[in-house]
């Protein structure tokens, strides 16, 4: 992965970053633990609701990913809240350990190549792989501290034509992609076959209230 120094805005050097102004200077800058290069931090969700953008978008070192991961990914979410400062040489400071940072890319969501966290799927938008527009997602689902669902309130229309119910739980390994500019999640599947599928039926069975559902 190639380094950059950051960009060409004007940032105080040393100076704790804690405003949100300030967030969008760290756009394309190398992130630091420690003396560890972790990666380069190469955007963050568009949405109206702070709540929904709590995390920037994190390239990947491979060997940090290797190393630190259940299972290596490209990119990753990282806590604003984790960024300290920016160092001396441009690059940002992060105010936590690895291991708080490994903690964190394991309460994520998987969808091919990329982790999640829940705040960048929050509100967005489930379309079936027929474009078909089902709802949007309002919670996640964690099962022995591994999120399992995404939580949906379905469309009028969809829940009439197939039945469904008011809120229904959508297993996470029927998320095959999102979309950045559109701010969606595609479905693997259609919804006539979503609901046919034993994951989730599982999850939509009697025994989902036994499950924790984690905001």
């Amino acid at each position: 992965m190639k380094r950059k120094r950051g960009g060409c805005n004007s940032v105080p050097i040393g100076e704790k970053m804690n405003d949100e102004y300030r967030i969008q200077e760290l756009l394309q800058r190398d992130v630091y633990v420690g003396d560890k290069f972790v990666g380069v931090i190469t955007g963050e969700r568009f949405h109206p609701r702070d709540e929904c953008v709590q995390s920037l978008r994190l390239q990947v070192v491979p060997g940090i990913a290797e190393e630190f991961m259940r299972k290596p990914a490209e990119s990753a979410p990282l806590s604003k809240e984790l960024v300290h400062s920016i160092r001396p040489d441009g690059a940002i400071k992060l105010s936590k350990s690895m291991r708080e940072l490994q903690r964190r890319w394991r309460n994520t969501v998987r969808i091919s190549e990329e982790l999640f966290a829940p705040d960048e799927l929050l509100d967005r938008a489930v379309l079936d792989n027929d474009g078909i527009d089902i709802g949007n997602v309002v919670g996640m689902v964690k099962i022995k501290r591994t999120y399992r669902g995404v939580v949906v309130n379905p469309h009028f229309m969809v829940k009439r034509k197939h039945g469904l119910p008011d809120t229904l739980i959508i297993p996470v390994g029927q998320l095959a992609r999102t979309t950045s500019r559109l701010d969606e999640v595609i479905l693997r599947c259609t919804v006539k076959r979503l609901t046919t599928l034993p994951s989730f039926l599982k999850l939509n069975g009697d025994g989902a209230e036994e499950f924790d559902e984690a905001e």
